[in-house]
Order: structure tokens, then sequence, then C-alpha cells
């Protein structure tokens, strides 16, 4: 697909070859990738110019089925399909009057499906400004020509961003293989499978646009800024050479456009750390604290090498602890007590958290991964010792306690680690780094556990509120009673005195009730 241009404009167009029917449903299947409800597909061209080969495979994509039946709405006008989200494919040659795109409930579709339009110029009031408008023509040199045109700048965002994804698959030298959807997370990121050829391992692609950094929010800063999160691609390649380094097991890196923000990744297969039921598997999460206990008791660099030259790992630092627990008092507390948190309050939170800042700033550091929990861990029963455990997401890797990285396996915001796993985790642990360091402090560490994982899971209470507000993503606010569980776990630790108090004055964590 090479030509097509970098634009991500309302107005933004794109020429794609297409120089057999494969490469027709390929493009389909690309663009069913970032189809949204809402969306309106425009299709123009001559009689067999391809625009049935494309609105079949797109549907066929959409519904993950490669043998669904779509029949043509040349004599029904239209037809709906039960994909996810739902679709309809209407075709308008023989529509009468424009009047009648009313009764054929075209607009009812778009309210929370997908809809492909055939001869949209027979209505050009209702198709005027669609999501996409794809006009398919013979090429001088044989094959057709897709010339894509957006209507809006979401539309050309989404779209523009998967015809991206195939073009960096043509540089990597898979231009014919087929992708499908792999799923996301709380982020920007996305990711793929990626079938080369059939009976061949599939690939893993990972879309990692740029981070936007936001508006100012402290000191003339941007949220991204402060708490050093990472806005290109490049710092999840450096990781993953440096954890390759130390003996870990993570995706190997086998292509990678950092400017672009496209990786293509070996596939670590599916099996993960819950069993059937969603529960942790102990011998996973074990395996996973055998890996960070062996990590931390190396000799770590503060600069690695990156794909863009040495990488400098950033610090989790006083400022990026302080910035991301404020996301309680700017979501959390909003959310809950209908109204923004005062000054008065502010300062009272700020002055408990100083002394436990102050033990962060001293405890134990070293290379922290940052997101090691469920979703991001792989089990591998053909490897051994450290390397049954695969970790998949570490690109806003840092500097900071130790003790971080084991809170966030030890209470998996995703799912509940019963109190006695926990502390067979910590124990374990603390066990392996003794192993390897006599002087290895417990106590020392488990002070600084308890308070990074308090900064944690203050910090997500802010985050699962704001994925909702903000991001319409509602799915996360079901594990906040799990968060205000571990926290109620936690804030007993002595080192957490301060911190009790207060949010105990303010019935934080409480079913209900407001502060006192």
């Amino acid at each position: 697909m090479s030509g097509i241009p970098d634009r991500s404009g309302p107005d933004a167009t794109w020429d794609v070859p297409l120089a057999d029917e494969e490469a027709t449903r390929r493009l389909a299947a690309d663009l069913a990738l970032a189809a949204r409800p809402g969306d309106l597909l425009a299709l123009q061209g001559d009689l067999g110019a391809g625009k049935s080969t494309l609105a079949r495979a797109f549907l066929r994509a959409l519904a993950r089925d490669p043998e669904l039946e779509v029949p043509s709405p040349t004599y029904t006008l239209v037809q709906l399909y039960d994909t996810q989200p739902p679709a309809a494919h209407a075709d308008l040659y023989r529509l009468g009057d424009e009047a009648e795109i009313e009764e054929l409930g075209l607009v009812e579709v778009l309210e929370d499906g997908i809809l492909l339009v055939e001869w949209p110029e027979r209505a050009p009031s209702f198709t005027r400004h669609p999501g996409l408008r794809i006009r398919l023509r013979d090429a001088a040199g044989g094959g057709r020509v897709a010339h894509i045109e957006s209507g809006h700048a979401s539309a050309a965002t989404r779209f523009g961003r998967t015809l991206a994804a195939r073009r960096f698959l043509e540089e990597a030298g898979h231009g014919r293989a087929w992708r499908a959807p792999l799923g996301g997370d709380a982020s920007a990121r996305g990711y793929e499978t990626v079938t080369v050829e059939a009976g061949a391992a599939p690939l893993i692609l990972m879309d990692s646009p740029d981070l936007v950094p936001g508006p100012p929010v402290r000191g003339g800063r941007p949220y991204a800024a402060i708490a050093h999160l990472a806005q290109t691609l490049a710092p999840f390649v450096a990781i993953a050479g440096t954890l390759r380094d130390h003996g870990l097991l993570v995706p190997d890196v086998l292509h990678a456009d950092t400017r672009a923000g496209f990786a293509l990744l070996s596939d670590l297969g599916r099996d993960g750390v819950l069993d059937a039921g969603g529960r942790p598997i102990p011998e996973r999460y074990e395996a996973t604290v055998d890996a960070l206990a062996h990590l931390h008791a190396q000799p770590f660099a503060e600069t690695v090498a990156g794909p863009d030259g040495p990488y400098r790992i950033p610090p989790f630092d006083r400022d990026a602890m302080a910035i991301e627990i404020s996301l309680l008092l700017d979501w959390y507390w909003p959310d809950r007590y209908g109204q923004p948190a005062s000054p008065d309050d502010r300062a009272a939170f700020d002055a408990a958290w100083a002394p436990l800042l102050d033990l962060a700033e001293d405890a134990e550091h070293h290379l922290l991964l940052r997101d090691v929990h469920s979703p991001n861990l792989l089990w591998q029963p053909g490897e051994e010792g450290i390397r049954r455990i695969a970790l998949l997401d570490f690109q806003d890797a840092m500097i900071g306690p130790t003790a971080y990285d084991v809170a966030s396996l030890a209470q998996d915001a995703r799912v509940t680690v019963e109190p006695e796993l926990e502390a067979r985790l910590i124990a374990r642990y603390c066990a392996a780094r003794r192993r390897h360091d006599p002087a290895f402090d417990a106590f020392r560490f488990e002070a600084a556990y308890a308070v990074m994982s308090a900064q944690r899971l203050t910090k997500i209470l802010g985050i699962f509120v704001r994925l909702h507000a903000r991001d319409g993503k509602p799915q996360y606010r079901r594990h906040i009673p799990r968060l205000k569980q571990y926290l109620k776990r936690t804030l007993p630790h002595p080192a957490l005195a301060p911190l009790a108090e207060l949010y105990g004055r303010w019935r934080l964590l409480d079913e209900d009730g407001a502060p006192s």
C-alpha cells in the first residue's frame, strides 16, 4: 500500500493500489479494524468495480467469520448484520426518492452501528459527510485503485492509522499478511495478530501512536511530562532490550518504526496467569515475583541502548509520585462527593503524603516495569525458571522503589489477590533477595511496599474514574471496590498512620458517606 500519505485532517485522502481481488479484501479487512459505531462508508464506482467485493469482505472481517453469508441488497435495499458493532449494507441504486431513507431505518443504524452504502449519490443529503468515501476505479497499468476520502477528523485519524499500519507491514516484508484485532488496554495502544502465511506462527502488531502531552497542569508542564510517561515507542524497544539482557523473557522486536509508532513482535501465546474462573494461579504469580527478584538483584544502568540512540530511563521521582496521587482529588473525589476538593482538603492530602514520599525517596531503587499485573503476563510452560513468565508491557519503565512492581503484582487491580497469596508473594520475594544478598533489609522493603501500595492504589482510584468520565470506558469502575479492599488491607501498616487517619476521617473507602 505504498504511496499512502500520513495525513490526519478532516479532508485527508489516500490512493490505495489494489493489484487483485485479494488486495481489495485485505483493504476491506483493514478498514473494518478501524470502523466504529456511527461510521458511514460510502462506496462508489462503476458496475464491476469491486464495491460488492469490498463490502462483503468488510462485513466478514467485522463478524470475524470468513464464511459469513453476505447477499446483495440490490432488491431488499438494506441488509442487517448482527456483528459487533452491528452493521448494515445498503444498495440505493433502486431508491425512488431520498425521503425513503427514513423508512429504511438507516438513520437508526448509525446510532449504534456501521453503515455501508453503495450508490450513495442516490441520497446526496444523507451521505454528504460520510466517515469514509471510497471510489473504486480501474488503474492504468492493471488492477484497481481505491481513492479514499475522510469525512471528519475522527475518521481520518482512525482510518489513516490502519492504512499506515498496512504500509508498515509492507516495509517489514509482510504486505500480504492478514490482520485481526487482539485487543488493547487502558491506554491508546492497540494490538493485532498478523498472519503472515497459512500454517506459520502469527506475529503481533503493536500500534503505539505518540502520546499527546495535554495542557499544562503544574509548573507549566503537562501531566505526562511530570509523570515521565513514555511519549513514543522508543522506550518500549529500549527497555525490551535491557530486560532481555537481564535474562527475562519479553517479545522479540522483529521490526519497528518508532516515528510511525508501530512494532512487529513475536507472539508469546495467550496462556495467562489466571484460571478459567478469573482467579490468580499461585504458581504463575510466584514465577513472576521470582522474575522481579532476579531483576532487582542485578546491577542496572540508567542509560541503555535505544533504537534512536542512548535512552535514559526516567526516575520515578517525588514529582511523578505526587502528580499521580493527585488524580484521586481531581477525579475520584468529585465523582464520590459531587464537588471539587477544597484547598484545605488538598493541603491535608499533601501533608499526609509528605512523609510517605520521603520514605519512598529513601527506599531501595531499581528498574521498575510499572505495569506488572495479570493483563501483561503470559505463562510459558515450555520454559524454566524466571523465563516461565513473559512480560509484555514496560514502555513506561522508570527507576524507583523496587517495592512498586511487587505491589502491582500482589495487589492486582483487575483480579482479587487474597491476603494469603499476597503475603506468600512478599515473603517469597524477600527470601529470594536474601539468598542473593544476605544484607537485604526485609523490614525496610515492607515499609516501602506499604507506601508504594498506597501510592499506586490512590492513583488508580483516580484513573479508573477518569477512564469512565473522560475516555468513555466505564468497565474499569467495576474494579474500584477491589482497590478499596486492598487499601483497607494496607493502611494499618505503621508507616501509613497519617494517611490512614486522613482517609478514615474523609470516609474515603466507605460505601457511602461524606468527609467529616
